[in-house]
Parts: structure tokens; C-alpha cells; sequence
């Protein structure tokens, strides 16, 4: 059986993240973490950029943008929606999940949802503590692989057809 399980981080690795304005003291944690992950990888900062939104119902759109531009081979979208007495937490966090796997699959490249979505917000800080308990380093070392993954995948797929 063969077996796609890259580990090794491609050399010419572009990323995008896109951060939510909303909730910012967390959000930045988030965006802290994913630099780290990005950095310990020895992905280029120069082959990255960061685009903010207002919020996290907005996260799906400039990602889309990101991802259409074809000169991404992943975005990261980091945010963080706290619930409230209302039912507005419901509809952001749902929207937003559904627009960035939208994206996914309608780009055809890997859109990480590192965007929290918690009861209180001390359970957001926690999520975006230090270290690799950080939400926003799982989203990009999560954004890493998957560029990997796929490229191998298309490399097999690619020699099935060939051969």
C-alpha cells in the first residue's frame, strides 16, 4: 500500500493569514502564535502576508480573495467570536465556518479555521495562550502540513496518470 504522509516543509511556501480585528487583544495572541509556528518551520516571511478584516463574518471573503489570486498555497484565517446573551455568536461562527471551508474546496487549497469560538473569554485567552497550546500555531502548522500533503498527493496522483 502506498503510503502520503509528507513531513518535510516546501521550500517555496506562501502564505497568507487573514486576522480579524474583532476581539484584537486575543486575536494577536492567535497571530503571535502562528508567526512562531511559521518561523520554527523555516517558512520565508518575506513568501507571507497579513491582510486584517473587521471581523470574523469577513474572514471568508478575504480569504477567498487570497486563495482566487493563486498566488497562495495556503491562508490561515485566525478570529475569535465570544458568545453573548444573544444568538449573534451563533450566526457569525457558523458563517464564518462554512465561508472558509467554502473557500477550500472551491479554491482547491487549504483554508485553516484558527478562529475560536468560546463561551467566555477567558476560555479565548487559554486557546491563545503561549506555546503549542496556542490556536492560532495549530492553524498554521495544521496550513503547513496540508500544502505538504497535497503536493504529494498531486505528485502521486500525477504518476498514476503518467504511468
Amino acid at each position: 500500500m502506498k503510503e502520503i504522509s509528507p513531513t518535510e516543509v516546501p521550500p517555496d511556501l506562501r502564505m497568507a493569514i487573514v486576522a480579524s480585528r474583532f476581539n484584537g487583544f486575543i486575536v494577536e495572541q492567535l497571530l503571535a502564535g502562528a508567526r512562531d509556528a511559521l518561523e520554527r518551520r523555516g517558512a520565508d516571511p518575506q513568501r507571507q502576508v497579513l491582510v486584517w478584516v473587521s471581523g470574523a463574518f469577513e474572514l471568508p471573503l478575504a480569504a477567498d480573495r487570497l486563495a482566487a489570486s493563486g498566488q497562495y498555497d495556503a491562508v490561515i484565517a485566525l478570529g475569535a467570536v465570544v458568545r453573548g446573551g444573544t444568538p449573534h455568536f451563533d450566526f457569525v461562527a457558523g458563517e464564518c465556518a462554512r465561508g472558509l471551508s467554502r473557500v477550500a474546496l472551491d479554491r482547491g487549497i487549504p483554508v485553516t479555521f484558527g478562529v475560536l469560538t468560546t463561551d467566555t473569554v477567558e476560555q479565548a485567552l487559554e486557546r491563545a495562550g503561549t506555546g503549542e497550546g496556542n490556536k492560532g500555531f495549530d492553524a498554521a502548522m495544521t496550513a503547513i502540513e496540508s500544502v505538504a500533503v497535497l503536493r504529494a498527493l498531486d505528485a502521486h496522483l500525477e504518476h498514476l496518470s503518467s504511468g
